[in-house]
């Protein structure tokens, strides 16, 4: 995948039994993924999505080369990624979730504490899933200006000061 392509949603299977689509947008204004058309597949198909009602969790939108359920189905968990030149500039303190994975996250001394596996959010708020050598699971840090102080992604580096306990190994020091 393209580092010009930025995932703004996926495919959540069929809905009804005319080929249309269930869209989870992951944009800051849900509906506004169809403004990004056309969009990408993983494997670098291009595809036109068309809004056509919202639904539960998410919207219903034809798909171009998509006219049965099977076919729609089949397409169930599709990431989708806009080029990212068509996306809003963002402001200084918000990140697309695409840069922040891979940073080296070092703690306030500048011990190493991880690389960011991914970004989850789980419905209160964004967490950074980290992974190190040392830690027998991922942790979990919050994403927040208290927690994560500092991002640089021109060194592609992640200041933290994480809360007690999230970094064992760092909290035994």
């Amino acid at each position: 995948m393209s580092d010009d392509r930025i995932c703004v949603g996926s495919i959540g299977g069929s809905f009804g039994v005319h080929g249309e689509v269930r869209i989870k947008s992951y944009c800051a204004e849900p509906a506004a993924i169809a403004d990004y058309s056309p969009l990408w597949t993983k494997d670098g198909q291009q595809v036109s999505i068309e809004i056509t009602r919202p639904v539960k969790n998410g919207y219903s939108a034809t798909m171009s080369g998509v006219s049965s359920k099977e076919q729609a189905d089949a397409l169930k968990g599709t990431d989708l990624f806009a080029e990212r030149d068509q996306l809003p500039a963002l402001p200084d303190d918000e990140y697309y979730h695409a840069d922040l994975i891979g940073l080296t996250v070092l703690d306030t001394g500048g011990a190493v504490l991880g690389r960011v596996k991914s970004v989850q959010n789980f419905g209160a708020a964004d967490l950074l899933e980290i992974t190190a050598p040392g830690l027998p699971t991922p942790a979990l840090l919050p994403f927040t200006l208290v927690n994560v102080p500092t991002v640089d992604l021109a060194s592609g580096r992640i200041i933290a000061d994480p809360p007690e306990g999230i970094f064992p190994e760092a909290d035994a020091d």
